[in-house]
């Protein structure tokens, strides 16, 4: 087993859930997606998480869907696995079913329930209590899902008070001042360096991220090569390489990411490309119209052209 830690780098993709056309679960399609994700270089996977549809599956599916992912990817890269709940028996028993199947952590996001400096503590407080100490785990700070705002001071306290809390997934927007102040405080030695993976957006920030001392991406998109090509430019010290690649993407990448209809247009683009077999988002979901499909297609026509120009394969 690949256990997560602290210097965690790279790009972990957040996989989506293949679903069939009728709704159900593909396994078949899942074993497409890793072989998908792995050949484009991914370094890790997150499952279930907001965009894996994790709060549509059953507590079966949900346990499912992490046996085959893991027996697929086979010990090839860490495999990180949402854990978060609205109840601390669930959270637990799903991070020892995962953890027993072979899974490198888990990944928790406060809930939603709480608000003030000293909630959040507590909470966190109570996740390491649940957890335990074997067991690795991200921090995942999303305030667009979870509704709750947590500052750098917050987080730092946060991963003072929990040894195995040993990866942030920084996703707060704007958030390069908070990244950059986390880092800082690792410098002075205030705290322990955890890995800090970003997840604004598909990587809409990431060169800049990346600048700011983050050590990779934890997020999705239909075309996981650019990330895992700009963080491999910037690593060799290619800024200019690195933000190239990016603004080739960046058309499609902000196309992707609209409220609403963002996880269609992933996964209508990963049917595309063969990762998957059905589009199909589970109820509720949005469906595309042939407008949006016009859309994309333009967009990834225009893409090809970019890469071309810069020399880039878009594998």
């Amino acid at each position: 087993m690949n256990t997560l830690d602290a210097s965690a780098k790279g790009v972990y993709l957040i996989a989506v859930t293949p679903f069939t056309d009728s709704g159900a679960l593909d396994l078949d399609s899942t074993d497409r997606m890793v072989d998908f994700y792995l050949d484009r270089g991914a370094t890790g996977l997150t499952i279930l998480g907001i965009l894996g549809e994790a709060t549509k599956l059953t507590a079966e599916e949900s346990r499912a869907f992490t046996r085959q992912v893991l027996r697929r990817v086979d010990g090839q890269v860490p495999v990180v696995v949402g854990a978060s709940s609205a109840g601390f028996a669930s959270m637990q028993e799903l991070t020892r079913s995962v953890m027993d199947m072979g899974a490198s952590g888990v990944m928790i996001a406060p809930a939603s329930s709480v608000r003030t400096d000293d909630q959040i503590l507590a909470y966190f407080d109570m996740v390491n209590e649940t957890l335990g100490a074997d067991v690795p785990w991200v921090l995942q700070d999303h305030p667009v899902s979870t509704g709750v705002q947590m500052s750098a001071a917050v987080e730092l306290n946060i991963i003072r008070n929990s040894p195995g809390c040993v990866m942030l997934k920084h996703e707060d927007s704007p958030g390069l001042a908070k990244l950059s102040a986390i880092r800082a405080a690792s410098a002075r030695g205030d705290v322990r360096r955890v890995s800090i993976l970003t997840g604004n957006g598909g990587g809409l920030f990431l060169p800049e991220e990346l600048t700011r001392g983050a050590d990779g991406a934890m997020t999705g998109f239909a075309y996981p090569e650019m990330m895992v090509d700009v963080c491999k430019a910037h690593v060799a010290g290619d800024i200019e390489k690195a933000h190239d690649i990016f603004d080739a993407y960046l058309p499609l990448a902000r196309y992707e990411q609209q409220a609403g209809i963002g996880l269609a247009v992933r996964k209508h683009l990963l049917k595309e490309r063969g990762a998957i077999a059905s589009a199909m988002v589970r109820k509720p979901g949005p469906k595309l119209s042939a407008a949006d499909l016009a859309d994309i297609d333009r967009l990834t026509r225009r893409q090809a052209k970019r890469l071309d120009e810069i020399g880039a394969s878009g594998k």
